[in-house]
């Protein structure tokens, strides 16, 4: 089986690269090798190669920089996935194409089941959400939609390695308490997808780790795990604070926990807990320290 991956210098495509099963012939790409705003260049390199199915974990992840960016958002996660998946459809292939818990408003009263309604608040959710549709639309009954959220990884920016430095260099911090969600290692979402390549798996599925937490119980875990594998020395303050005493351009949803239920079911997985992958991944950066 020949896969191609798109986006593979972001967390996800580092970590899909070396979770990669051995049976697969794998052709990973990152801009500039492929750019999905230029549709002509990836129907170009989506016909030469031929892949059975292509994964997309290149998008536009700016939040804040979207509501002033709309059309080069749009030209990478909405129309520039249309145009990939149109690609696809045209050699017959299947197409991973991860989501974002931001395509939704917050306001449901539980987990978001995945066939929930979708309202985005902001540019970047509206536009996966235009993403979403022209898959769908263009590869009927070949899209495997995989939608999370709160992603980090030893590699790259996320809000993990950010909340390590900041604890080596404040006093104290305050990080918000009334945005809910559910941290996700970029590690187990990677062996999520090759899982699903594996079984053949398409429709709309959700997946993050298991459990809830707010960004200050994930930032007060971030630091006493850090302390507890050495990558912190000290215990520093951490305030809860509401959303409104970090004002940003783009609103989040207060409400990003995703019902993982037939995810676990089809994909014949055990849930693990967030704090254990976090931990997992936290020893893993202070074995390569």
């Amino acid at each position: 089986m020949k896969v191609l991956l798109i986006g593979s210098g972001g967390q996800l495509g580092w970590e899909l690269c070396r979770t990669c099963p051995p049976s697969i012939n794998f052709v990973p790409l990152d801009y500039p090798e492929i750019d999905l705003s230029d549709g002509m260049h990836v129907d170009r390199l989506v016909s030469e190669i031929q892949p059975d199915w292509v994964i997309n974990a290149a998008a536009y992840t700016a939040v804040d920089k979207a509501e002033s960016e709309l059309e080069k958002a749009r030209a990478v996660n909405g129309a520039g996935v249309g145009s990939l998946a149109s690609s696809v459809a045209r050699i017959e292939g299947r197409l991973v194409q991860i989501s974002t818990d931001f395509v939704f408003d917050g306001e449901h009263g539980g987990a978001y089941p995945p066939d929930a309604e979708c309202s985005p608040l902001g540019v970047y959710g509206q536009t996966k959400r235009e993403g979403e549709l022209a898959a769908l639309e263009a590869l009927p009954g070949r899209v495997l939609l995989l939608r999370t959220a709160w992603l980090y990884s030893s590699h790259g920016t996320n809000f993990v390695k950010t909340m390590l430095r900041l604890m080596k260099e404040k006093d104290q911090l305050g990080v918000v308490d009334d945005q809910i969600g559910t941290p996700t290692w970029a590690h187990g979402l990677a062996t999520t997808i090759w899982r699903g390549i594996d079984r053949n798996l398409t429709g709309c599925y959700h997946w993050t780790d298991a459990g809830v937490a707010s960004w200050y119980d994930f930032a007060v875990a971030i630091r006493d795990e850090g302390i507890a594998c050495g990558l912190l020395k000290n215990a520093l303050p951490v305030s809860p604070i509401p959303s409104s005493a970090y004002p940003t351009p783009a609103q989040r949803p207060s409400n990003s926990v995703l019902s993982k239920t037939s995810t676990w079911k089809d994909f014949d997985i055990q849930p693990v807990h967030w704090r254990e992958q976090l931990r997992s991944m936290l020893q893993e950066m202070c074995t390569h320290a």
